[in-house]
Parts: C-alpha cells; sequence; structure tokens
C-alpha cells in the first residue's frame, strides 16, 4: 500500500532492529574478502531522531525511542537513482528500437501528453510513489519540455520531504513540434522555475540539456550562462550512449573533437555536472571527465535493452572519473535499483569484470551522493545523516530462502540478495524519517 502523498512533520524518535548495511568508502574493483569500507552491523538497533540518524546500538534502547522490532531483516540507506526520466513510466518493455528510433516512436509521443497540467501531476504522484515502492528515496530527475512538468514534480517532492534534483528539459531542435521550446522561452521558464525552487527544502535545479542534438547552439550557450548564474546547480545531459547518436553529433558540431568536447566549449561540464551513460568515449573523454569533475551515471538496464553498449566503468575510474549507478527508466526495464544493479553486474562480467556486491551497492548509495556532493546528507546511516532508510526481506521466495541458508560469507549472503531480490524484498521505505511506503505483509 502506497502512502498518501501529505505526511506530517517529522518530529517523532523511533529506533529500529535490524542488521545494517552501508559503507564509509569505497570498496573498489578488489575481492570482495578484501573490501574497505564495509560496515555491517548485524542485530543493532538504528536511532533516529527528528528525520536524522542519531546512532545504533545493540541492546534495547529503551523506552524513550518508539521501537520497531524487525530483527532478520536487512536495513541500509534508500538508494540514489541519478538519472531517470519521470514520464516514460508510460513506456516501459517498448520493443525493438535502438536509441533515436526509440525516441522518436515511444519517448517524444509520451512525454508530449505532458503539457497538460492534470497530466503532469497526476504523473508526477505516481512517479515518485513508484521510487518509493522500489526502495529509491533521492534522484536527479528528467521531467520534459514542459514548464508544468517540472513544477509537478518539485510540488510532489516537497510535500514528501523529499531530495530531489531536476530541471525542466531544453530542446529547440530536431523534435517534434509540440516539445519544442525557443533558447527565449526556456531562459525564462528555466529562470522561473530556479527562483521558486531551487534550493526550497531538499530541492536543488538542474539546468537539463536532453542531449546535444535538440539543442542549438545558442541554446547550449544559454544553458552554459545559465548555470554559471545559479549557484549550486546542476547540469543533467546524455553523452555518447549509441554509436548512430554519436555520429550524428559529429555531424551536427564538426569543430567539436568529440560528443563530450561539444558540452566542455559551452561549459557544462563541472562537479555538478551528471553525464547519462557515456558508453563511447575515449581515452581524451575520461581525462576531460575526471579533469573537470564531472560524473557518469552508468545506465547498464538500459544499455543492455537498446542494445547501445558495454560501459567500461573501471577505465572511467582509472582515469579519475566517478560513476554512479541510475534506471534510466522507459529505455530502462524497472525503477529497481537491485535489477539495475544485476544488470551493471551483468555489462561489467561481459567486459571481463567482476563487479561486487560491495562495489554496486556503493554505487547507489554513498557512492552516488559522492557525485552529487551530498554524501553529508544522504548515502549511508552515518550520525546526522538524513534519515532516507529502507527496509528489506533478505528473501522474497523459497529458492532465495535457501539460497541464504547456503550462503557460505557475508558477501554472498549480500551478493545473493543483489541478484535474486527486487522490490518484493522491500518491506518499508522512510525519506526523512516518514514512513512513505509500507509493504502489505510488514507487521507494524
Amino acid at each position: 500500500m502506497n502512502a498518501p502523498s501529505d505526511h506530517p512533520a517529522t518530529n517523532t524518535t523511533f529506533a529500529i532492529r535490524a542488521d545494517l548495511l552501508d559503507f564509509t568508502a569505497d570498496p573498489g574493483f578488489g575481492a570482495p574478502d578484501d573490501a574497505p569500507g564495509v560496515r555491517y552491523r548485524p542485530d543493532h538497533w538504528l536511532l533516529v531522531k527528528d528525520g536524522r540518524i542519531a546512532g545504533a546500538v545493540t541492546g534495547d534502547p529503551g523506552e524513550a525511542w518508539e521501537r520497531h522490532d524487525h530483527r532478520g531483516t536487512l536495513l541500509t540507506p534508500g538508494f540514489i537513482d541519478t538519472h531517470v526520466h519521470s514520464p516514460q513510466l508510460d513506456i516501459i518493455g517498448s520493443y525493438g528500437a535502438e536509441l533515436l528510433d526509440w525516441l522518436r516512436t515511444y519517448t517524444f509521443p509520451a512525454e508530449a501528453r505532458y503539457a497538460d497540467p492534470a497530466v503532469a501531476t497526476a504523473g508526477a504522484s505516481r512517479f515518485l510513489d513508484a521510487l518509493y515502492a522500489h526502495g529509491t528515496t533521492a534522484a536527479a530527475v528528467f521531467p520534459t519540455v514542459h514548464a508544468a512538468s517540472a513544477d509537478a514534480l518539485f510540488a510532489a517532492a516537497e510535500r514528501h520531504g523529499m531530495r530531489l534534483i531536476a530541471g525542466k528539459v531544453m530542446m529547440d531542435r530536431n523534435a517534434p513540434a509540440a516539445l519544442l521550446d525557443t533558447v527565449e522561452s526556456a531562459e525564462r521558464d528555466s529562470s522561473a522555475l530556479i527562483s521558486r525552487w531551487h534550493g526550497r527544502d531538499r530541492l536543488a535545479y538542474a539546468i537539463t540539456v536532453r542531449f546535444a542534438p535538440t539543442s542549438s547552439d545558442a541554446q547550449l550557450a544559454m544553458a552554459g550562462r545559465l548555470l554559471a548564474a545559479t549557484p549550486g546547480a546542476f547540469l543533467q545531459t546524455h553523452v555518447a550512449e549509441n554509436k548512430d547518436e554519436v555520429a550524428w553529433v559529429d555531424s551536427l558540431f564538426p569543430a567539436a573533437r568529440s560528443y563530450l568536447d561539444v558540452y566542455e566549449g559551452y561549459g557544462l561540464l563541472g562537479p555538478k555536472t551528471v553525464l547519462a551513460h557515456a558508453v563511447w568515449l575515449d581515452d581524451v573523454d575520461r581525462a576531460r571527465i575526471a579533469a573537470t569533475g564531472a560524473s557518469i551515471a552508468h545506465s547498464p538496464s538500459s544499455n543492455l535493452f537498446l542494445g547501445s553498449g558495454l560501459m567500461d566503468w573501471r577505465a572511467l575510474e582509472a582515469a579519475g572519473g566517478r560513476v554512479s549507478v541510475a534506471t534510466d527508466v522507459g529505455a530502462g526495464t524497472s525503477l529497481s535499483m537491485l535489477r539495475t544493479l544485476a544488470d551493471a553486474y551483468r555489462v561489467q562480467a561481459l567486459r571481463g569484470v567482476r563487479l561486487s556486491a560491495w562495489k554496486a551497492l556503493h554505487a547507489a548509495t554513498r557512492g552516488a551522493a559522492e557525485t552529487l556532493g551530498l554524501e553529508s546528507e544522504i548515502g549511508s546511516l552515518d550520525v546526522g545523516a538524513t534519515a532516507d532508510l529502507t527496509l528489506w526481506r533478505w528473501a522474497a521466495t523459497p529458492v532465495a530462502e535457501e539460497r541464504q541458508a547456503r550462503a557460505n560469507d557475508l558477501h554472498e549472503k549480500v551478493f545473493a540478495w543483489m541478484i535474486q531480490g527486487d522490490e518484493r524484498n522491500l518491506l518499508t521505505t522512510w525519506v526523512a524519517g516518514r514512513r512513505v511506503y509500507e509493504a502489505p505483509s510488514l507487521d507494524q
């Protein structure tokens, strides 16, 4: 059952008994039994006060705390989805197209509906409820080109007290007329949205360029100026997802050295830049990503589903780049970060790299928070962090229960949970200490 859209202010003091798992540092690509930064505290009470984590203890915390005893379950930080398109829930599982055909056939028609504020409002609530029901508590989101879609998303997130990064999409060419803005209207609408939402509660604005082919040189230049003029703003876009897309960018921007170079030339790369996909990069691109502090939102489910390619995660990090994991949605196959991490394992295996559960889960929690510069707020069970939390069953089926029972060590247990798990494992989601999702079978 989803929680209602309005939630009371957090002023409660409570404790949750479970197995606590989070990270204090990047575990790296090494062997699972020699990974730094893994913090596992079995059968502990996590203490939450006024929406923040107050500590963890092994014994009963006492009568001052409202106690929720869920021993034998797993408590983790909520997942952070660093790249997801809210209007694309309507087109998950669409058949038979690569990226550019898929955009024209499925995505653009779905997004055109969001010109209607009523559709945008209903879609925003449905999207956020779906995130919570999959264990995601913070996200960087693409709505549509319509200002109403961004307004609706920010308003819904504010009602939940959610950490949300979003912004009106910019597209002034190479898209259907119903989805085109102009340089002037994009700047006007974005500036108004920034004034209304940026820095309010747990909300932040992202200058949102769809991708280079759908913005003119003038619009890209305007986006760079707006980014420079807005302290704390993010920049989100796509880069080098598909070979045909890369070739198209080469034809549209012949003076640029590469797809990435288009963005750098307009001042769009920096520590708060989130670039989705980054499958077809070269060594110079990877070095520039590291030098500018931009980060990559790896979207493995989407890349597999559309046949876009296999991102070289290890090469990006070897060059000094930062990587998080994202669902992407419409082109992906689920909002479940567990399913997405399982696909990340498959992608890296095809590249000859074995991705541990530690490295994967870190990239969807503390590691994702670090790429956004939000590690003091989200992504961990540190004292003082916001209580964005998820409670999980270790197993949701008899087969998974047997696999858990036969696990030889902690990593094997967690890896099996990650590979076999999905939203059926989720029991409860809290955002800033507020319960926003509860599975029907959980006893309170």
